[in-house]
């Protein structure tokens, strides 16, 4: 039986502001639905994943915004990575040369950490 990771909850202070951050970055907003007024839910993916991340309020997450910095996501090119969130005026870290791949680093409006690696060549 697969298990497949389909949605990390990102905790945020401002919906729509987090909303628009990511959607600059290439995520697509999957979904927005307010569906009382304590309970908004947001579904946005990122380019090329199979699993999204979910913002929102009234979600009951006991995570405080800016504290996540967990969230590791494989990408084809570290250099590229790092070159398109500069290009979009994202303060991106890197390129951090390690044995176990290359890695660039970002944190959202509220200070979710964010790590972007290329992993190495198994040649």
């Amino acid at each position: 039986m697969d298990w497949k990771i389909e949605l990390i909850f990102v905790p945020v202070t401002d919906v729509d502001r987090a909303k628009e951050f990511y959607i600059s970055i290439g995520f697509n907003a999957d979904y927005d639905q307010k569906v009382t007024d304590d309970l908004r839910f947001v579904q946005l993916t990122p380019p090329g994943s199979a699993c999204s991340i979910a913002i929102g309020t009234g979600l009951g997450s006991e995570i405080a915004p800016g504290t996540l910095d967990n969230i590791q996501v494989v990408v084809a090119d570290a250099d590229q990575a790092l070159e398109d969130l500069r290009a979009l005026g994202v303060d991106a870290q890197g390129v951090d040369e390690q044995a176990w791949g290359r890695f660039v680093s970002f944190v959202d409006p509220d200070g979710n950490r964010w790590t972007l690696q290329q992993l190495p060549s198994y040649d």
